[in-house]
């Protein structure tokens, strides 16, 4: 049996109401217990910052970054996390890595367990391409995973809501989570998937989609209210209509609206709305562009049904990925650049675009202040969940780059004094002076994950959840983040220790172990005799529309080594 004491730790633990408290922390079988033996292994923390293993609740990790690698062979020539000319060689523990915004397998797993993060989110997987969303996952190292299915430009699931069949409609849902391994409901762009497949988009929530006179409102609720009659431990996760567009913050509003109504008896949201940074935009065009932050965070403040990311952007390269298939369009033609578009039979469409934010674009630098202001406005952190939807806001590497952004109003203003003067009234981010705690840090990259996915045993360090730590080089006493922000960067960069599952795997910043991660997936029970009217229909849509047949399109369970499933039952 595994032991280890983790002594004189400062324990930030936002789901225990513990902040920066100085105790033990002991270990027994990769589980926190109440004590171990006299013959445990010790670690002295020394006072250190010790918090969960963070979770990056929404990622794009594997499955479409794959185009991203094709599309980005510079992006594998250098190395930007260590000022490297080139890929990183292999050493006697990790295997080589390259990439930086889309970096190699291996390299995701290392990357972010120096950061002390544990879990990751890969958020947009259409089932006809999980198979190979999870061959990615077999070779991400460390971390534990969960892949979000998309589901809100599907024939099936459109036609069901046309015809008003909603207990068909379920049955679905549960077979195509079961079939993709995949842990919730996806929507982006609601409609405007199989709308792009006729080089069209959907304007707004109650614009029909075209050849099934459903619109995203009626997408959006049906889904809405299907994930809870499914009890899933999510709730949908909604990437919202018209995204990237100036004066979006309004559909964003109504979109939040829509699921004011749909009640849920887990202890989550009913709602959660993915990288708002992007759909939180006034104006009517470029010209007069501006944040819509305000309005939005006013809307949140108000109301206690949803949760939120915020989509951050970080200055310099990135690269876009979305099932938005039109909004990447629209960007390669507005940014010259080039562009990679898809179409997933029957179930959505995608697009790859890399580009560079530059503090020197007023548009790129009122984007760096909304994601920001969203943070900063929103009164409770139970309500902000930290991510730059890597890679499209910025690289997961450089999340303590923008830990730095939300504790300290010294690096924010040092940050504005190289954007050009048309920025400045177009935000409202120079008149905020609040800054962020370590304990409302620790809820914002850990905590509200915990819940937000009906994970108890993940965010937290109480007795039974999993002994997934990590210990920073910071001693909160001593350090103020709102000047000393460097050193927070610096510390939050490289993890003293990152545990996972009671196994030390990141020690002084370097990679110590590389254990094989679990992959999260969900079994929803329906009643058999739905179930089987359900895949009559189905039965149909692959003799006539698809290219694989039904038995050939399930995730086998080859492709999970370590699986959890998780079950749920019909209500």
């Amino acid at each position: 049996m595994s032991e280890i004491l983790i002594k004189n730790a400062t324990v930030c633990d936002p789901i225990q109401g513990i902040n920066c408290e100085k105790m033990d922390l002991c270990i027994k079988d990769g589980k926190i217990v109440e004590n171990v033996s006299s013959s445990a292994r010790q670690i002295d923390a020394g006072g250190r910052l010790t918090m969960a293993g963070g979770i990056d609740g929404h990622t794009h990790s594997a499955g479409k970054i794959n185009v991203g690698r094709f599309m980005n062979p510079n992006d594998a020539r250098k190395n930007l996390v260590q000022g490297l000319s080139g890929p990183e060689p292999r050493t006697d523990k990790t295997r080589a890595q390259v990439g930086y915004n889309t970096p190699n397998t291996y390299a995701i797993g290392y990357r972010y367990a120096k950061l002390g993060y544990t879990t990751i989110c890969e958020a947009a997987m259409p089932p006809l391409t999980a198979r190979h969303t999870h061959e990615e996952f077999k070779e991400i190292p460390i971390l534990d995973k969960m892949g979000l299915t998309l589901f809100g430009s599907n024939w099936q699931v459109m036609e069901y809501i046309r015809d008003k069949e909603p207990e068909k409609l379920a049955a679905y849902v549960a077979w195509a989570l079961k079939a993709s391994r995949g842990y919730g409901i996806k929507i982006v762009n609601a409609g405007g998937g199989e709308a792009w497949g006729w080089g069209k988009n959907v304007s707004g929530l109650y614009d029909p989609v075209p050849y099934f006179d459903v619109t995203p409102a009626q997408i959006l609720q049906s889904l809405g209210e299907t994930n809870e009659k499914l009890d899933l431990p999510h709730s949908v996760h909604v990437h919202c209509n018209n995204l990237g567009h100036p004066g979006n913050y309004k559909t964003t509003i109504e979109t939040m609206k829509l699921f004011e109504g749909i009640k849920t008896k887990r202890n989550r949201q009913s709602l959660h709305v993915t990288h708002v940074q992007f759909n939180a935009y006034a104006g009517t065009s470029w010209r007069d562009f501006e944040t819509g932050a305000p309005m939005v965070a006013d809307y949140i403040n108000s109301v206690n049904h949803l949760t939120f990311d915020l989509g951050q952007v970080i200055f310099g390269p990135a690269v876009t990925m979305t099932a938005d298939g039109p909004v990447e369009y629209a960007n390669s033609r507005m940014l010259k650049e080039k562009w990679s578009n898809q179409d997933v039979e029957l179930e959505d469409a995608s697009g790859v675009v890399p580009l560079n934010y530059s503090p020197k674009s007023f548009v790129n630098a009122v984007q760096w202040a909304i994601g920001l202001e969203l943070a900063l406005l929103v009164k409770d952190p139970w309500k902000v969940m930290f991510a730059t939807d890597s890679p499209n806001g910025g690289s997961f590497v450089n999340y303590p780059e923008a830990y730095t952004y939300l504790m300290s109003e010294k690096k924010r203003q040092q940050i504005m004094s190289d954007f050009p003067e048309t920025a400045f009234s177009r935000m409202v981010l120079p008149g905020l002076d609040r800054e962020l705690s370590f304990y409302e840090l620790a809820t914002s990259t850990r905590s509200i994950q915990s819940r937000m996915y009906s994970r108890p045993e993940k965010g937290n360090l109480a007795v039974g959840a999993d002994a997934d730590i990590a210990i920073y080089d910071i001693l909160p006493d001593s350090i103020d983040p709102s000047v000393e922000h460097e050193k927070l960067k610096k510390a939050f960069s490289a993890a003293t220790y990152t545990l996972k599952g009671g196994d030390i795997v990141v020690k002084d910043g370097s990679i110590e172990d590389t254990p094989k991660g679990r992959t999260y997936w969900v079994n929803a029970k329906v009643p058999k005799d739905i179930e089987n009217a359900m895949h009559k229909d189905l039965d149909i849509k692959f003799m006539q529309y698809y290219t694989v047949s039904k038995s050939n399109y399930m995730v086998e369970d080859a492709y999970i080594p370590k699986p959890v499933e998780v079950e749920t039952e019909w209500s």
